[in-house]
């Protein structure tokens, strides 16, 4: 990197980590900081060992692990470019509380102890600036993984027919809106003195794409380097040094290994440092799809060919429909929008109002998951067909009651309910908006990337079933342990999320590329309170339901609803977290709404839009929804 672009890009981080300094303060940090390089792989610093400086990251890419009680390393957290690494335990004096490695070729700055601690004396606001820092990243530390904003991506071909230049420039295009951004392909490199000949020595030729990468990283926001349709001396840099990989496949292509994935991927040595996982660029799948194409199919084939060596992601992609490309740029800039949807019988119609709210006020949704009949309706967002014949099918699947094919013999049978109504309206309304051939559908065959929340009866514990036969996964999330029968699944017994995680914001916040999450929770929060001691007897009861309802002595929940609410006890419980973990928080007012009304539809779906519309409009939303 070029000094005078070195000087400009190291000033403009160091503004962004101590905001708010003098030019004099940052004059005398940046003269007490060491340049450190570091090659992918390479560890910056190692749990457990004495924290003597920290880091700022110049460029390059890092991750770091947490070694759990088996010693096994677990990533917790991506930083790239402006990171502030290790501070805290220059404030502590405790030992490294993680592992950091380079997870491609990084440069940052040195601060040591000694002079952090004169810094500290000369110009207490920079320790204030630091402690800010620290202060947000323990407000976050309840979320999930962090993936850091992939700088450099690379795009690699795998099967024929893709137009990989093409593509670039269509991401470029979207990505504009996000920032600065570069495409980068063989041709330019070669003119640029990176790609040397046969035979020229291996270091030199890192040395000069490393240097050359800084450059376009210290200029941009983004770069995407275009590799070769086959391997290549290019392609083989593109990968080494890329935050990121998106593998761009025709969707309709065999789902075979590639030679670009074999020559440029499969043959990356592991890290030797032996302190975490190969440290190498997360591997997005990119299916490409005409513009006119039907349902996504065979998903399930392409995630699965390469057992030892599974990707990240994908993502369906239909390049010429501009909102699939800013789709695919907010993941790629880490803003994709996410929705939860929580369960909560036929209340979970409102979900539906919702959606009518978001499309009316323009926000698109990326992402989506959900818990019983919240995954059912996720399921119907994720098809990306158009709102209304959504609303239309799906009011016609449940115009009969789902609930109502009563076992008759239960005491022989894991239910009380048949199951077999809802299955037919399940799978009714998946055929009329998948087409035929909805019932071998994948949860990965969605247009949009979609996860329900499944209790595993077998291992006693929550499943995130992000690939999985369609119609099971979401029958296995609604079947309410008593009430439905339970769904066998890769062997397992499987039954309603709603045990463990009703409202599964903690989900979504660790997806890659979700950064801004709404949740729609149907919880009801008001406790009612009982004035009476005992419960009376079954005929008295009976007496008093037969009374008008406001002149009712004894309003207890109906046995249907005690069991449906007592399933998700324990998810309720953690309903504040995951309110505080949510962006934008909806919780329409379905205090009159049965969990088994199947038969107001068209109410609940309009009470879910009233309430979206009333969130919506308030000032603090309006003021996020340019990030939307």
């Amino acid at each position: 990197m070029h000094e005078r672009s070195k000087s400009r890009l190291l000033e403009s981080l160091l503004t962004e980590a101590f905001g708010g300094l003098d030019a004099e303060t940052l004059d005398l940090i940046r003269q007490q900081l060491q340049w450190v390089t570091l090659e992918a792989g390479q560890p910056l610093m190692v749990q457990g060992e004495r924290g003597d400086a920290l880091f700022l990251s110049v460029s390059g890419r890092l991750r770091a692990y947490v070694r759990d009680e088996a010693g096994a390393p677990r990533m917790v957290r991506e930083m790239g470019r402006g990171a502030v690494i290790g501070e805290i335990s220059l404030y502590t004096d405790e030992p490294r509380t993680a592992t950091v490695v380079a997870v491609r070729d990084s440069v940052l700055v040195r601060l040591d102890k000694q002079a952090f601690l004169a810094l500290l004396e000369r110009a207490p606001r920079a320790g204030l600036a630091l402690t800010r820092q620290i202060v947000g990243r323990l407000r976050t530390e309840h979320r999930p993984v962090m993936h850091a904003v992939p700088v450099v991506q690379t795009l690699l071909p795998i099967s024929e027919g893709v137009d990989a230049p093409d593509l670039a420039r269509r991401l470029a295009a979207a990505l504009q809106r996000h920032g600065k951004v570069c495409v980068v392909d063989a041709a330019q490199a070669f003119q640029a003195g990176v790609v040397l000949e046969e035979g020229a020595d291996p270091a030199e030729q890192r040395r000069r794409a490393s240097l050359w990468l800084s450059e376009l990283e210290a200029e941009h926001d983004f770069v995407l380097l275009v590799a070769d349709a086959a391997p290549s001396r290019w392609s083989q840099l593109c990968c080494r040094d890329a935050d990121e990989v998106l593998l761009l496949a025709r969707a309709e292509a065999e789902p075979a290994l590639h030679a670009n994935e074999q020559g440029c991927l499969m043959q990356a040595p592991p890290s030797d440092s032996g302190l975490a996982p190969r440290p190498e660029a997360a591997e997005i799948l990119l299916l490409l799809h005409d513009a006119q194409s039907p349902s996504p199919r065979g998903t399930a084939a392409w995630l699965k060919r390469r057992p030892q060596r599974p990707v990240a992601d994908h993502f369906h992609i239909r390049p010429e429909l501009p909102r699939d490309m800013a789709r695919l740029a907010r993941l790629q800039a880490r803003r994709g929008v996410g929705l939860v949807l929580a369960g909560g019988g036929a209340r979970g119609f409102s979900h539906l109002g919702l959606m009518q709210a978001l499309h009316a006020h323009g926000v698109e949704v990326d992402c989506v998951g959900g818990t019983s009949m919240g995954g059912m309706m996720a399921a119907l967002v994720g098809t990306d067909q158009p709102l209304d014949r959504v609303l239309s099918v799906t009011r016609a699947a449940f115009r009969e009651n789902p609930t109502g094919d009563l076992n008759w013999l239960p005491f022989f049978a894991p239910a009380l309910i048949k199951g077999r109504r809802l299955r037919r309206a399940l799978d009714g309304a998946l055929e009329a908006l998948l087409g035929q051939g909805a019932a071998q559908a994948d949860l990965a065959d969605l247009w949009k990337n979609t996860f329900v929340v499944a209790t595993n009866y077998s291992q006693a514990r929550e499943d995130l079933l992000a690939q999985a036969p369609l119609s099971k996964a979401l029958r296995a999330s609604a079947a309410i342990p008593g009430a439905l029968p339970p769904v066998v699944l890769g062997g397992d017994l499987l039954c309603d999320g709603g045990a463990f995680n009703n409202f599964p914001v903690n989900l979504m916040r660790s997806r890659r590329g979700i950064g801004v999450v709404l949740g729609a929770d149907l919880s009801v929060h008001k406790p009612r309170p009982i004035a009476f001691d005992e419960l009376p007897g079954t005929w008295t009861l009976l007496r008093d339901r037969l009374r008008p309802r406001k002149q009712r002595r004894y309003k207890l929940p109906s046995l249907a609803t005690y069991l449906l609410n007592a399933n998700i006890l324990y998810s309720v419980s953690r309903r504040h977290d995951a309110q505080a973990a949510c962006d934008l928080y909806f919780n329409p007012p379905l205090e009159r709404v049965g969990l088994l009304d199947w038969q107001q539809f068209d109410r609940i779906v309009q009470q879910g839009r009233e309430h979206a519309e009333a969130v919506l409009a308030q000032a603090r939303t309006q003021a996020m929804m340019p990030t939307l």
